[in-house]
């Protein structure tokens, strides 16, 4: 078993954080201007929850080839994987619930 935690060419380095803070100053009406092309909150949100995607794909490539005794793959490798991949769900829960309630809030809106 390969105990090395290294920078292995296969793993996926999600940038959530810096896709949902990029969604955020674009809906804050920062850097983005309004009609060009591939900016706006929807690309940037689709670009965090695409990355969120591909963190937990390689978790379970991961922990699959754990469970098949794959000498090139680390335990170690795998639960840092895992903890990503949970990491950038429970971020995207959290963006999920807050635009619900801010739905929700601008629909009790009185007109």
């Amino acid at each position: 078993m390969n105990l090395k935690l290294g920078n292995s060419p296969a793993m996926v380095r999600p940038n959530l954080a810096g896709n949902m803070a990029g969604a955020a100053q674009v809906a804050r009406g920062g850097a983005a201007t309004q009609g060009a092309p591939g900016t706006g909150f929807g690309v940037a949100f689709k670009d965090a929850l695409q990355s969120v995607s591909a963190a937990q794909n390689q978790s379970a490539k991961l922990q699959r080839e754990v469970q098949f005794e794959n000498p090139n793959v680390s335990l170690e490798e795998t639960m840092v994987s895992m903890q990503k991949a949970q990491i950038g769900f429970q971020a995207t829960l959290h963006v999920r619930n807050r635009m619900v309630q801010a739905y929700t809030d601008i629909m009790n809106m009185q007109v």
